[in-house]
């Protein structure tokens, strides 16, 4: 299956949208992403001190936890954890890999990790769970890169941080948002759907695909069904030939919203502690076990539907016919090569209207 890009995090260099250069960590208009400058790219310093005093900051969102714990009796997520005390935002990437650190991809083309996919989730204990879905089809510049990558890419290029300073330039946040992060890598997916014991979904559409270079097969029949972790990895993957991206974002929101109705089961509450200690070392993230209970405590007790939201895109230019073709006969000019190629581009935001508001 084709895929996309790499990384480690905080607040890192700037980097940005395909279009015109503008002065760096400036909210942008979405086509033209500020190229960072030499000097912001040397502040490397100064940025590990600003996530270590975010950190500490965040801190005072989650207040110490009862040493006795929670009961055993756990009859709403709200008995998890205390909420946090205001939204949290978290950078949430799937990795095209099996398992961090793995040297190669599991993708056309071969490689290393790729964001297979790229969301924004805020958690907000006085308002519903939204995700804003960054497309990882779309177009961005890099510092030091002559020609537009995909967002997908970047993971691979720079790790969390430079993955999140692009996140949050995309979405119009202030520094230091996004405040936490989470990478995902396929056996982890799998490992948490099979924690729960599968998953009630219902594909749209037949699935099947077949890759004989990397040995991975998808066969999925539409309509309700109990799908586990091998199942629901081969619908997150799969790509329809005339949906594309788009309809692998429709996927990974089934998945997401039967995750979280299997997880607020009470004898699954029960669970959720383990399974987080079970997740060690097969997830990387900067979220500690407190506060991740009571991020899950806050998603979870709120039950109005995930608020899903994604960037705007306007499909790739089509090839521009080359003028120093010698032969001007329409049939036999070559189109010139674009840069943006394959690449979609983000369509610029209303003039005067949030990216992603808070409700």
């Amino acid at each position: 299956m084709p895929s996309r890009r790499e990384a480690s995090p905080s607040h890192p260099s700037s980097a940005a949208t395909a279009g015109k250069p503008r002065r760096p960590l400036r909210r942008p208009s979405l086509p033209a992403l500020p190229r960072p400058t030499p000097e912001a790219l040397g502040r490397a310093g100064l940025v590990v001190l600003g996530a270590l005093l975010g950190g500490s900051l965040l801190a005072l969102v989650w207040r110490e936890p009862d040493p006795g714990g929670f009961a055993n009796d756990l009859s709403s997520p709200a008995a998890l954890a205390e909420k946090p005390s205001r939204p949290i935002t978290v950078l949430v990437i799937g990795l095209d890999a099996d398992t961090l650190g793995d040297g190669a991809n599991q993708a056309a083309p071969p490689g290393r990790a790729n964001a297979d996919a790229l969301m924004l989730v805020r958690v907000n204990a006085k308002g519903p769970l939204q995700v804003l879905n960054l497309p990882i089809e779309a177009a961005v510049n890099l510092p030091g890169s002559p020609h537009p990558v995909a967002l997908g890419s970047v993971y691979r290029e720079g790790g969390v941080a430079l993955t999140a300073e692009v996140a949050r330039e995309l979405a119009g946040l202030e520094p230091p948002r996004p405040d936490r992060y989470l990478v995902v890598p396929r056996a982890a997916l799998r490992r948490i759907v099979d924690a729960v014991g599968g998953l009630e979904l219902s594909p749209p559409q037949v699935m099947q695909y077949r890759d004989r270079a990397q040995k991975y097969s998808i066969d999925l029949q539409s309509g309700l069904q109990r799908l586990d972790g091998r199942q629901v990895e081969q619908l997150v993957r799969f790509r329809d030939k005339g949906l594309g991206e788009s309809g692998r974002r429709r996927d990974h929101q089934l998945v997401q919203s039967g995750l979280r109705d299997r997880f607020r089961r009470p004898d699954q509450l029960l669970l959720l502690p383990d399974l987080l200690r079970n997740l060690q070392g097969q997830v990387e993230t900067n979220l500690s076990a407190r506060e991740s209970l009571s991020l899950l405590a806050a998603g979870l007790d709120d039950q109005r539907p995930i608020q899903f939201t994604s960037l705007p895109l306007r499909p790739p230019p089509k090839p521009e016919p080359d003028p120093s073709a010698d032969d001007l006969r329409a049939s036999d000019v070559k189109p010139r090569p674009s840069p943006l190629a394959g690449l979609w581009q983000l369509q610029a935001p209303t003039p005067g209207r949030q990216i992603w508001p808070a409700p």
